[in-house]
Formats: C-alpha cells, structure tokens, sequence
C-alpha cells in the first residue's frame, strides 16, 4: 500500500468540515454511542435510551465553552452506532468524527480472528473509502461506508491492545490499522489497557510503515511514568491524557501533575485531553461528571498550575487538529487550524 497525503478536510459523519472552521475546543476521545456488555459489563452502554442525554450535554458544552469537536472513538466490536452519531451531532450542533478499526482482543468480532493483517487493511479501506480526504456525509441509499450508511470514519481508532505487548490477534489488527492508515492519510489512536504497552504499540505501528506524528497513544493518565510518555512524546506520537476525571482509576491530581510534568519537558505539542464517557453513569444525568469535566474541572486546575490561554488552545484546539489532519509540525497545524481570531471562513 502506497501513503497519500494525509487528508486536509475533517471527515465528520455529517460532512467535510475545513480544520480552520474549528473555532472552539475538540474532546479527543470518547463515545457516544457504544455497547461494551458482551464483556459482561452491562453498565458500559450508552444506547438509545442515553440519546437525549448525550445530545442535551453536548449542546450546553457548545454554548458555554464553544465545544466544536467530539472524536469518537467506538469502533468494531464495541457497539458502533453511526446513524446515532449524525443524529447526535445535527441534534447538539457539535461536529462529531466517527473511528474504525478494531479494540483490544477481547472484543474482536469474528471478522478479526482468522483474516492476515493485510485482508483486515483492505477491509478498512474499503470502508474509509479509497481516498481519506473527502466528506463522510451520511448520503441515503449510496451505500458503502460504515454499515452501508454512507458515513465514511475520519480516524481509525480505539486500535487497542490489553497489555504490555499486544497479543497476536493485536498485533494483526493494530498492522492493519497502520495499512490503513498510510493507504488513506487517516490518523491511529489507540487504547493502551490501563495506560500499559504505549511504547510496544508504537513501535509496532512505525514498523508497519507509519509516520509517528499520525498516532496517539490512549490512557496514557493512567500510567504513573513520566519516562514513558516523555519517551513517547519525544519520538513524535501524541501522548493522550484522555480519561480525565475517572477518579476510580487514578485522581486528577495526578493526572495534573503528570501532564505538568510533560508541558514542563518541552512536549506541550504532543498532548491530547479528553474525559473518555464510556458508560451511561459518567453522564451527568446519571450523576457522573460527564463530558464537561474537562472544562468544568481540569481545565481551571491546570490555569491556576501556571497554564496560560495560548497552551489551553494548543491542547484542545489545534493539537488534536493537527493529529486528526496528519500534520508533521506546528507549522502545518496553525496553517491548518488557523488561531482563535483568524475571521471564520464563510
């Protein structure tokens, strides 16, 4: 498979969206819509009866805090719901880009367990479509897509692994991801259980061929090594702090002083936040702290740490940008992003 020039143009689920419209926050990586309970967690759905939930959420984000973006990353396996997202993102006014590719093994469906890294490649490309660079627009009745619906994914992701080192079933489908990846100029985020295998999954990718600035590595707040994600960073794949808020797993004091530690070596550029809503309980109608958190909670930390506008900007706006649209460097992210006061295009 030959590498195309990454795509320039976000591939939302209700069309092409021109980085430089992006005006406001992006949340990096979460899930709208997805069925976890074939793994026998029958609180990690988020289906029809959370819609209006998920929807009123994003909507009152948009208003209060300018939230343009939602990544989400459900993928094969997980309950993906396409028709659901393009309804969520006209319904709330907050574009949303839908993920393909394949979780951690204990997910993989059928299609996942005899197919060669190539085969599973193809069958992601013919799904993102032959050129990764075009609208993703629901089109009734046109076929092809995600699910025949005609939505097209701008991101292949979460492309997960469960441990230290993937597994064999992973290490297929995270190649295959990599394939589809240069064959389409899409970008590879990731799922690292519990922040574990980060390094192993990158080497992995970048051996198949991939460019280390299109990958990002998931849950990297729960893991307690600023080595690692200094390692990581330093290689030029984003370091994605992106369970913001799940205090079960680790507290958002350490969270903060781990994402300080990496602004404080120089990898601010290389960072992505997001809070990861992958259960109905973490929406705030059930009680949880929601898709807000970030805004609401740790955000405001991280400015009284010492962060200053320019650096929020960079870390919700124009670094997830840059990752999702395959830019090398901060030259192609601003020329792609634009800035804050930039006149909107019509």
């Amino acid at each position: 498979m030959d590498e195309r020039s990454p795509a320039r143009c976000l591939r939302t689920v209700t069309g092409a969206l021109p980085p430089a419209r992006v005006r406001g926050p992006v949340l990096a990586h979460e899930h709208l819509a997805l069925d976890l309970s074939r793994g026998g967690d029958t609180a990690a759905v988020l289906d029809g009866r959370h819609r209006a939930a998920v929807t009123g959420e994003l909507a009152a984000l948009r208003e209060e805090f300018g939230l343009a973006l939602v990544v989400e990353l459900t993928c094969r396996g997980m309950g993906r719901d396409v028709r659901a997202l393009a309804r969520i993102a006209r319904e709330s006014g907050v574009a949303v880009v839908a993920g393909t590719g394949w979780y951690y093994e204990r997910f993989h469906p059928a299609e996942a367990a005899a197919a060669s890294a190539e085969e599973l490649a193809g069958e992601l490309v013919r799904e993102i479509g032959a050129d990764g660079n075009g609208s993703g627009a629901e089109t009734s009745g046109t076929g092809g897509g995600i699910d025949g619906t005609g939505v097209r994914p701008g991101v292949i992701g979460e492309a997960g692994s469960g441990g230290d080192a993937p597994s064999a079933a992973e290490v297929r489908t995270l190649t295959a991801a990599a394939l589809a990846a240069r064959a389409t100029g899409l970008s590879v985020a990731t799922h690292a259980q519990l922040g574990r295998g980060g390094p192993a999954q990158l080497e992995l990718l970048t051996a198949a061929g991939l460019p280390p600035y299109r990958v990002s590595i998931g849950h990297q707040d729960l893991l307690d090594d600023p080595g690692v994600h200094r390692e990581l960073a330093s290689a030029g794949a984003y370091v994605a702090f992106d369970t913001v808020g799940k205090e079960n797993y680790r507290s958002d004091e350490a969270r903060l002083r781990a994402l300080l530690a990496l602004l404080e070596a120089g990898h601010a550029e290389r960072a992505l936040l997001s809070c990861d809503i992958s259960r109905y309980g973490y929406l705030t109608a059930e009680g949880g702290t929601g898709y807000g958190h970030l805004f609401r909670s740790f955000l405001p930390r991280l400015r009284a740490a010492g962060a200053d506008e320019d650096t929020i900007d960079l870390l919700t706006r124009r670094n997830p940008l840059r990752f999702l649209t395959g830019g090398a460097g901060d030259a192609t992210a601003e020329s792609a992003a634009g800035s804050p006061a930039d006149p909107e295009e019509p």
